[in-house]
């Protein structure tokens, strides 16, 4: 069971050096990945995971882990906007929680808000259609988490 940290320099004492890390986006009906390089300076969008009950996107998420050799994870905090926790950040916590019941690598958050909103706005600057925004548009909002934790990572060091 790995532990999960609320605050990022937690997170950072426990990680090891040279080592990649995934961001996830955490939606209703899917799953973005991104991961980064092991010097942890650029994120890069990875995939889409539809979901389907958590035991199926645990699989996933933990052969992506294996695969890739990733020593950390970051999922996405959706606060609203006032910066207050709404039933989405509960259930990102949730996930976070029963997710650490299975891999040994550390789990933390990061603010989320306007990382869809990112997403669609670099989507768009690249004249990318419709259907192929909704299709990339979950893994290039995780890839946008994980480089704002990748960038706080670099300032703490």
């Amino acid at each position: 069971m790995s532990e999960v940290f609320d605050e990022v320099e937690g997170f950072a004492a426990a990680l090891p050096p040279m080592s990649a890390l995934m961001g996830l986006d955490l939606g209703t009906k899917t799953i973005g990945v991104a991961v980064s390089d092991t010097f942890r300076s650029v994120s890069t969008p990875l995939e889409t995971v539809r979901r389907k009950k958590f035991g199926v996107d645990a699989a996933r998420l933990i052969e992506l882990i294996a695969e890739r050799n990733i020593a950390g994870v970051v999922l996405g905090l959706p606060f609203n906007m006032d910066g207050s926790e709404g039933p989405r950040c509960q259930s990102t916590r949730a996930f976070a929680r029963n997710l650490a019941r299975l891999v040994d690598v550390p789990i933390t958050f990061w603010d989320e808000r306007l990382s869809t909103v990112a997403a669609e706005r670099a989507l768009l600057e690249a004249d990318t259609s419709r259907k192929r925004r909704s299709e990339v548009i979950d893994h290039v909002a995780a890839g946008y988490i994980l480089q704002g934790l990748l960038d706080r990572l670099a300032h703490l060091r």
